[in-house]
């Protein structure tokens, strides 16, 4: 299992723009076999920055969810929309252990 959190700081401007783009892509990604779970969450304290939780099940499944055509649109959506790059950090799954997802 591989586990990707990705975080996101949007300009203002998008904000509500970027979250109905962000829905779209997560309800098609939670469709994917090779998705775990795939959960985004929005910052309380400042509204611009959104944290996403990825969860693979196999080391093939990221590169076959960026082939999707969903994940594509949303790339190309919400890319002007960020206040600077999206950035991510990789973890291994300790529990529940891989089975129980």
């Amino acid at each position: 299992m591989l586990v990707v959190h990705i975080q996101v700081h949007l300009k203002p401007e998008y904000i509500e723009t970027f979250k109905q783009a962000t829905l779209a892509n997560a309800r098609e990604s939670v469709k994917e076999p090779g998705i775990a779970a795939f959960d985004v969450f929005q910052q309380q304290d400042d509204p611009t920055r959104f944290v996403f939780i990825e969860a693979y099940r196999t080391p093939e499944a990221p590169a076959a969810h960026k082939e999707t055509k969903h994940y594509q649109i949303w790339r190309d959506t919400v890319a002007p929309m960020m206040a600077e790059p999206r950035a991510s950090t990789k973890f291994t799954n300790v529990f529940p252990d891989d089975l129980n997802w």
